[in-house]
């Protein structure tokens, strides 16, 4: 049987402690904060963050190095017979292209996973990649099974403010103006490759319910297990823990029951909605994993 190394990105959202205690590597993602690099959860923690956010600092997320990425490969090689690399969705970076890339020169030992997730659904497919790599599954079939579950997830994210998203050129200027105006508080989806927008609230309130009811509507019709035993739940937030442990009480209102993990939203997301933000997600249970 092979011994196979997980490694991921930290816009999954694992921190490097969690990565020990799991057993996993987790690459620390690069930004640059006025013209200087910082590593995410290395020299940059969500607290310098968000100051150096409030602080109206020039942030911009980048690509892990290419000489970091080899070097990881090939430490882990001297000790793990393949490697599953599960970066964050290609449609939101190009590290991903850039993994499967360099994997080429690795004869197949290295297995880069396009399944479109970020934050809390990536770090499920951590969870399940280690949990297949226990079970003996090789690295290649472990990719075949995260992309073909890649469509069986989804995120709402409220975003609590509008400047961000003008500030990193999503909406227009004048939009930002109207909605700041009109106090509008957009919910946000990813389902699959990017960051879409889902509907417009008036209030914090209208946003959590348009959250939980489209979460809701996925359970019934979507993944058709409204009892939610097949799945996960989870949820993540922007430097409001105690607004999201009241949303979190809301959504386990709704769903009684069941688990729900919740976590800091990862920085590389953070930087383009700002702090205030909740999101609520879910991810189908793996097959292989329920035998």
């Amino acid at each position: 049987m092979s011994k196979v190394a997980i490694v991921t990105d930290s816009n999954s959202g694992i921190t490097q402690s969690e990565a020990k205690e799991y057993g996993v590597m987790v690459m620390p993602m690069p930004f640059f904060i006025n013209d200087q690099t910082y590593y995410e959860d290395i020299d940059l923690t969500q607290e310098d963050f968000y100051q150096k956010l409030s602080e109206d600092a020039n942030i911009s997320t980048s690509m892990p190095l290419v000489g970091n990425v080899t070097d990881t490969w090939d430490a882990l090689l001297q000790d793990y017979d393949e490697i599953v690399h599960i970066p964050m969705s290609s449609g939101l970076s190009g590290s991903c292209e850039t993994a499967i890339m360099l994997s080429q020169d690795y004869d197949g030992r290295v297995q880069v996973v396009n399944n479109q997730r970020i934050s809390v659904t990536q770090r499920q497919s951590v969870l399940d990649a280690k949990e297949l790599a226990e079970k003996g599954y090789s690295a290649e079939a472990i990719k075949e099974i995260l992309e073909r579950e890649k469509m069986e997830s989804s995120i709402y994210i409220m975003v609590d403010t509008l400047y961000y998203l003008k500030k990193g050129g999503r909406i227009t200027p004048a939009a930002a103006a109207l909605g700041t105006l009109l106090k509008l508080k957009p919910v946000l989806q990813i389902q699959g490759e990017k960051l879409d927008s889902f509907a417009k609230a008036r209030t914090v309130k209208q946003a959590k319910k348009m959250m939980i009811d489209a979460m809701r509507n996925d359970f019934d019709h979507r993944f058709n297990d409204p009892e939610g035993k097949n799945m996960y739940l989870e949820m993540a937030y922007t430097h409001n823990l105690e607004d999201a442990e009241a949303f979190k009480k809301e959504v386990e209102a709704e769903f009684p029951g069941m688990e729900i993990v919740l976590n800091p939203l990862s920085l590389s997301v953070s930087c383009h909605i700002g702090p205030g933000a909740l999101a609520v997600a879910c991810s189908k249970k793996i097959p292989e994993l329920l035998e």
